[in-house]
């Protein structure tokens, strides 16, 4: 079994940073990818950000682009999500997910097989 559990989402205002941890736990999760995704009111779930098990091999959606970096210390088995430059249209239940199997990095929901329960960021105008 494999827990994902993400903490640091909370309020900031609109320009503000913060910085979202995913812990994972349980039965280790070999060479998985890992990604960020988010969900905001009456919005479907959508690609935030992705890493390569190494660390080498990022991706990102186009409207966090500059903004946003993600990052992993496997030593921790931890992926980071910093978000600097906030803005309201950020705001969102963000979301942890890890790929178990080893294939090229991307950005397609349904193959990320583990989940967390989500952390909720506000950026307040």
């Amino acid at each position: 079994q494999v827990q994902l559990v993400e903490s640091g989402g909370g309020l900031v205002q609109a320009g503000g940073s913060l910085r979202l941890s995913c812990a994972t736990s349980g039965r280790p999760l070999g060479y998985s990818a890992m990604g960020w995704f988010r969900q905001a009111p009456a919005k479907e779930r959508e690609f935030v950000a992705a890493i390569s098990w190494s660390g080498g091999i990022t991706n990102y959606a186009d409207s966090v682009k500059g903004r946003f970096t993600i990052s992993r210390d496997n030593a921790k088995n931890t992926v980071y999500l910093q978000m600097n430059s906030l803005k309201p249209e950020d705001t969102a239940v963000y979301y942890c997910a890890a790929d178990s199997q080893i294939r090229p990095l991307h950005r397609e929901e349904a193959l990320y097989n583990y989940w967390g329960q989500g952390a909720q960021v506000t950026v307040s105008s």
